[in-house]
């Protein structure tokens, strides 16, 4: 934390925070990180234990993860949508849990004690933790348990800041890399209350918001709502996304629509965290991924990754690392050099009749037909073929469903192969997006 905290005393009237219509500067930051580390003491959260903290990005939870940060603590960070609250802070083994709304504040001490090995072992090591779970959307949450010491060596080097939107939940890979990012080089958080089209908008324009990093689904719904017809998104120089694949049609549109903004493609996973990464072009899928705490190799078209900021391992799951350290991130590529484009996850590939198909390249198919809003591509259990392609679709407007089938049938005729084209289609009206804004197959 050293290098942090003086980076903040040399600059205590730089704003840090922008937060519900008011500004917080670095110097207050300090005198609030000062306030929380003696409120954990009264609260007797002693160094190396496990605490939950329950908040979003605010002035308050900031100051209070850096506490806990300085405090040598295993930090278990939980957003409010979190549904699952007691059985988080079981799995993390828990000692304590922080409620965070605001300025209002909660503690509370909890019977559980730690007993996983990982955990002792940085109790032991006198090492600040981080345990982060996944979105759950192929199965069960892992808990990731991460040495936090290695996770905030990469921020050490001083990099250009950015006037940012911390966009990515609390307790997201991509939120933590965020925040960090924007601290150890003194620039400006904008965290938001809400997270829809609407509001991000209004908070670019009325902040002159130059970076928004963000997932594809929440690109894609920013185009359908139109939120940016009715705001002034000029200030953007950057917008990055990740957390899954990008639909080269919503890509193409957004680039076509803001051709100022650099888009850039980042990747990274709870497991490893967020490698460094080059977009060869704004509206291109293809990246350059790896930096000096990377490895990278394809194995059968499958990418892995070794990497020194990776996890220690899961606390409710076997070691996903190899004997050599490599993980297998069952993300299959396609390689052109030192480039490599995403194509989806292994689980989510769709087997047709022995043919693979991408449900990503179907999807930015099916979002360049009329009066389709969104889309998620899934693959249907059929006797003959094993599996045939199904979408669920959210339209603009009401369609007969009949219609909507020949004119998908009609359009993709020419786009995709055959056996690419939807055999199953339904029109939903619910949301296909997830708490963390990933589209849900």
């Amino acid at each position: 934390m050293k290098f942090l905290i003086e980076r903040f005393r040399e600059n205590p009237k730089k704003t840090a925070i922008l937060w519900q219509e008011q500004e917080y500067t670095y110097g207050w930051l300090l005198e609030r990180y000062e306030s929380a580390r003696t409120m954990l003491q009264t609260n007797g959260i002693e160094a190396g234990d496990i605490v939950a903290l329950r908040s979003d990005f605010n002035p308050s939870s900031i100051a209070f993860l850096m506490a806990l940060l300085r405090n040598d603590n295993i930090i278990v960070p939980l957003s409010h949508a979190v549904k699952t609250l007691e059985e988080y802070c079981d799995i993390a083994e828990a000692e304590h849990l922080i409620e965070i709304e605001g300025d209002q504040k909660r503690f509370e001490k909890r019977s559980t004690k730690a007993r996983h090995e990982l955990l002792l072992a940085l109790k032991e090591r006198n090492h600040p933790g981080l345990v982060l779970f996944s979105s759950g959307s192929t199965g069960k949450s892992k808990a990731a348990v991460h040495d936090f010491v290695p996770l905030l060596g990469k921020f050490k080097a001083r990099r250009n800041a950015l006037r940012t939107i911390t966009f990515l939940l609390f307790d997201h890979i991509g939120g933590i890399n965020t925040l960090f990012y924007i601290l150890s080089n003194v620039g400006t958080v904008v965290a938001p209350r809400e997270r829809d089209p609407e509001s991000i908008c209004r908070l670019i324009e009325k902040y002159q918001v130059e970076l928004l990093p963000t997932s594809p689904t929440f690109i894609n719904m920013i185009l359908m709502g139109r939120a940016y017809e009715k705001y002034d998104l000029s200030s953007l120089k950057l917008v990055t996304y990740g957390t899954e694949a990008m639909p080269e049609q919503t890509l193409k549109r957004f680039a076509d629509l803001f051709p100022h903004i650099e888009l850039k493609q980042t990747y990274g996973l709870s497991e490893i965290g967020i490698m460094r990464s080059r977009s060869r072009d704004s509206d291109s899928l293809w990246l350059k991924i790896g930096g000096e705490d990377y490895e990278t190799k394809i194995v059968d078209g499958i990418l892995h990754i070794k990497a020194k900021t990776a996890m220690l391992g899961y606390l409710n799951h076997a070691s996903p690392f190899d004997e050599e350290g490599w993980f297998n991130t069952q993300d299959e590529v396609q390689v052109d050099g030192e480039w490599v484009k995403i194509l989806g996850r292994e689980t989510d590939i769709i087997n047709v009749g022995g043919q693979k198909v991408y449900p990503a390249e179907v999807e930015s198919v099916l979002l360049a037909i009329d009066n389709i809003a969104e889309v998620s591509v899934f693959g249907k259990s059929n006797p003959i073929m094993g599996y045939v392609v199904a979408a669920r679709v959210n339209l603009k407007e009401a369609e007969p469903l009949s219609a909507l089938k020949r004119r998908i049938r009609t359009y993709c005729k020419e786009k995709l192969e055959s056996f690419k084209i939807p055999a199953h289609v339904e029109i939903v009206t619910e949301n296909q997006v997830s708490d963390r804004f990933k589209k849900v197959r």
